[in-house]
């Protein structure tokens, strides 16, 4: 999803996939949220608005259910990756 880098509020970058209806936003704290069944209509208006943090507070984050999406921020780290990972050998020749 192409993401439309934005500076108002909290709000970092949004995009949306006309496809699925799935709005996209990234908060100035790193999180990504999704939010599935938002039609294009209301994107074409949080897009387009000149007060985007404060059109998403009250048409979209209060009226749809968001899905964090992990591994989109540097900090964050699943949890596995360390038991999963392959292991690091330093190989010396001549040993």
């Amino acid at each position: 999803m192409e993401m439309k880098k934005i500076n108002s509020g909290k709000l970092r970058a949004i995009g949306y996939d006309t496809r699925a209806k799935m709005l996209q936003v990234q908060t100035d704290d790193g999180r990504t949220l999704q939010y599935s069944g938002v039609g294009e209509e209301l994107w074409r208006r949080l897009s387009s608005s000149g007060a985007a943090w404060s059109f998403y507070r009250d048409n979209i984050e209060e009226e749809f259910t968001s899905l964090r999406v992990l591994g989109s921020s540097p900090s964050i780290k699943n949890p596995l990756e360390d038991l999963f990972s392959k292991p690091e050998f330093n190989h010396n020749k001549g040993d």
